[in-house]
């Protein structure tokens, strides 16, 4: 049974987005929640920086490691 609003093959972050084409967007959305997680592990939330670490390492790993290059 599928469930309502899957898309086959649909990734959770789609690095060839048009919304992602700008490095610096790209950036931004690793960087917003690994940012965030450091001020979560600070105040002594280790489990809300254990999600946005894991938030931000996965985005870095779907946006700028294995991202398609640009030829500009």
């Amino acid at each position: 049974m599928r469930q309502a609003g899957y898309v086959p093959g649909m990734k959770l972050i789609d690095p060839s987005d048009p919304f992602f084409r700008p490095v610096w967007r790209r950036w931004a959305v690793v960087l917003v929640p690994g940012i965030w997680a450091c001020f979560e592990f600070a105040s002594g939330s280790p489990g809300w920086g254990i999600i946005f670490g894991g938030a931000a390492a996965y985005a870095y790993w779907a946006l700028i490691l294995t991202a398609p290059r640009d030829p500009e």
